[in-house]
């Protein structure tokens, strides 16, 4: 088959998504969840196809292949091998996943093409492929960074039975050579803790780790005597006797919970010392075989580089740790690393099979032009849907616009801004965020509760020019996709007093810890944003004004949304967040928004508008 137009496609488990390819370029990239409002949206993604066809320009008769990011089949199989493995626990489970297996699930090829069919009639007749979850991400991985060898790492949840893979990339293609198969899964191992913990599986796994820097690791030898068998290279092997997930409703037993003394915490229970040791106690632990992991593929593989993707490799800090420590020159991960990034690596994968890379050589950048693959708008369109929004604005020249906000910001004020095309993957880079001064004390508790409604321990990330990132972070990498955490440059840490010092917990949380301490975490460390001038010159323009103005090129980012909303899409998403919250400022497009200056009445009920996460 000929080179051509390729969509990928995940769906059906969490962050559903779609992605649309030619010949190695990515041509646009979206989540579902961002059309629906519905958070980690596991539906068909017909509004991420329709938009991604959309901001190609191109009908579904031009589309050559579609490409299904996993083997469902292989996956059924799983489940019924583990349930009659299992057997006779997990009968009320297994007849309940029958059920909607044989409800849709074995029809699975025609009814994608029916769905297919319902987004543009054509694109149901276009070629249907399915891939292997993995693979997808290791294709994500590796066929979209800048490489021309790397060795591979991929760990997540599961997919059809592996949990783990390991590889080596070169040239147009990849093998995978060895793999950890379900149910050992340092995923669900972690997210076995984050149920535990009372956080939201899928969800909540981000809290945990924002959460294990106020605890001390006292639990991980227990870890690693009851839960998990960890070797030298980082293989292992979970003790299932301590879990319900294969078979069960939820992640952990009676037995688990005798362990550490005690029932799983409950969403709205107080969060105590203890279980914030036994947040870090997981943390080191999951960065101890990451770690090993990483060392070993090191040795044993010899490259220079390695590719990461999968949802553990969101993981910030076990990332950061294995920049430094792994031995690898080079560590790139997949901004969306998680399933979403599964439809990006499916169809990634089918095309440079197909010839797509012959002749092609990479460059020095990734393919991924700054993560920024979703729908945009014109200044036309956005400047109509605010008028019908009834929103008040002033239209201003770019340096105009640089200049207002960078001054608003200077004054403590909080800003929306809305730029360009919407970010693929978790994070808010610059096009979606709500941005801040990382130097005000109080920016921190004020984000957290007055705007993003969430829970006062999560920390903000600091976006910093990437020609100063070393001045200000222990940090000399590109790190486009606030991916690797590293500490804050020394110079720039405030001196504590020995009565803070003392503090333990969440006593430990307004302390200013240094110059930028809205972005400065317990432990003194930071998840690091570096802004590039050519993937983003807008952004990286906003931060420089700020830096004239203040001496700090570096601003708070974080996405554009409250807890348990989807990073805002449209320009009315936009409006209706900031109304929605205590936000003073908005800009979208060349447009300046002051709260003050509207009439449409600020939305008491919106925050409660979304589940809580």
């Amino acid at each position: 088959m000929k080179p051509g137009i390729i969509l990928g496609i995940s769906a059906y488990y969490h962050d559903s998504a779609a992605a649309l390819i030619h010949e190695g370029r990515v041509l646009a990239a979206a989540q579902e969840e961002r059309f629906t409002r519905k958070k980690h949206d596991p539906g068909f993604p017909s509004n991420a196809v329709a938009s991604c066809l959309e901001q190609a320009g191109i009908a579904g008769r031009a589309v050559d292949a579609v490409v299904f990011y996993d083997q469902p089949w292989l996956k059924f199989k799983r489940i019924c091998s583990t349930h009659m493995h299992f057997a006779p626990a997990g009968r009320g489970t297994f007849a309940k996943v029958m059920a909607r297996w044989f409800k849709r699930r074995l029809h699975f090829r025609s009814d994608l093409k029916a769905k297919l069919g319902e987004v543009d009639t054509e694109l149901g007749d276009a070629r249907l492929v399915f891939g292997e979850h993995h693979r997808s991400h290791a294709a994500s991985a590796f066929l979209a960074s800048p490489f021309e060898e790397a060795a591979i790492l991929t760990l997540d949840g599961v997919g059809e039975w592996a949990t783990t893979t390991t590889g080596v990339g070169s040239g147009s293609g990849f093998e995978l050579e060895r793999e950890i198969i379900f149910p050992h899964s340092l995923g669900l191992l972690y997210s076995a803790f984050t149920f535990y913990l009372g956080f939201k599986v899928n969800s909540g796994e981000y809290k945990l780790m924002g959460l294990a820097p106020y605890g001390e690791p006292k639990f991980v030898q227990k870890i690693f005597d009851h839960l998990i068998d960890v070797k030298a290279d980082g293989s292992f092997r979970l003790d299932m006797s301590y879990f319900d997930y294969c078979t069960g409703l939820k992640m952990t037993n009676a037995r688990f919970h005798d362990l550490w003394g005690r029932p799983p915490r409950q969403p709205a229970e107080e969060i105590t010392q203890w279980h914030m040791d036994l947040a870090a106690s997981i943390q080191q632990a999951t960065e101890e075989v990451v770690l090993r992991m990483g060392k070993d593929l090191r040795r044993s593989t010899g490259q220079d580089n390695l590719c990461m993707a999968g949802g553990v490799a969101l993981n910030c800090v076990a990332n950061g740790r294995l920049l430094r420590e792994g031995g690898f020159s080079n560590v790139w991960v997949q901004p969306a690393a998680g399933d979403a990034g599964g439809a990006l690596g499916a169809a990634l994968d089918f095309d440079w099979a197909q010839g797509a890379a012959a002749g092609r050589e990479r460059c020095a950048a990734d393919i991924m032009s700054g993560a920024f693959l979703g729908p945009d708008y014109s200044q036309a369109e956005i400047e109509n849907r605010l008028r019908k929004a009834e929103a008040r604005y002033a239209v201003c020249r770019e340096t105009e616009l640089l200049q207002e906000v960078a001054a608003a910001l200077a004054e403590g004020k909080t800003v929306g801004w809305f730029q360009g095309r919407m970010e693929f993957g978790p994070r808010a880079l610059g096009n979606r965020s709500i941005l801040a001064d990382p130097r005000s004390p109080r920016m921190q508790r004020q984000l957290n509760l007055k705007i993003k409604n969430r829970e006062s321990f999560r920390p903000f990330a600091p976006a910093v020019l990437r020609e100063q990132v070393t001045d200000w972070f222990e940090l000399d990498a590109d790190s486009p996709y606030m991916l690797f955490v590293a500490p804050v440059g020394e110079k720039r840490l405030a001196p504590m007093t020995g009565e803070e010092q003392s503090l333990k917990g969440l006593d430990r949380l307004h302390i200013p810890r240094s110059e930028i301490s809205a972005v400065t975490h317990v432990d003194n460390s930071a998840r690091v944003q570096t802004v590039h001038c050519d993937t983003n010159p807008l952004f990286h323009g906003l931060i420089s004004q700020f830096q004239k103005i203040t001496g700090c090129p570096v601003l708070i980012n974080t996405s554009f949304n409250v807890r348990g909303e989807p990073i805002v899409c449209t320009p009315e998403d936009a409006f209706r967040c900031f109304m929605g919250t205590d936000l003073d400022v908005l800009a979208v497009g060349s447009c300046m928004l002051r709260k003050e200056a509207q009439v449409v009445p600020v939305s008491h009920d919106f925050k409660e508008s979304f589940a809580l996460d």
